[in-house]
């Protein structure tokens, strides 16, 4: 049977390392932005024994945050050259 460190640390699975820490970072991401700032999740028991609390305004600030605020008003494309030259007609 391989060791783990032969059959693991190999140039080919290193690919596969920064997908998978990649993600993991988005989920720890995802998971720490939420426990810290939504202010839907309570975690202590006093902020769980409060019930339904009615904060739109805090809502709204969680909601619209920088992302979502610099992108707002660009249009939807990953690539607006390479879209812009497939799609607009070619001057001659």
């Amino acid at each position: 049977m391989a060791s783990f460190g032969s059959r693991w640390i190999r140039p080919e699975v290193f690919p596969l390392f920064a997908a998978m820490g990649f993600a993991t970072g988005i989920c720890g991401f995802a998971m720490a932005r939420n426990m810290l700032i939504n202010p839907e999740v309570r975690v202590n028991k006093q902020g769980r024994a409060a019930g339904v609390l009615e904060n739109f305004e805090e809502g709204h600030k969680y909601a619209d945050h920088a992302l979502r605020k610099f992108v707002r008003n660009r249009r939807p494309e990953i690539m607006p050259s390479i879209n812009s030259f497939f799609s607009d007609p070619q001057s001659t």
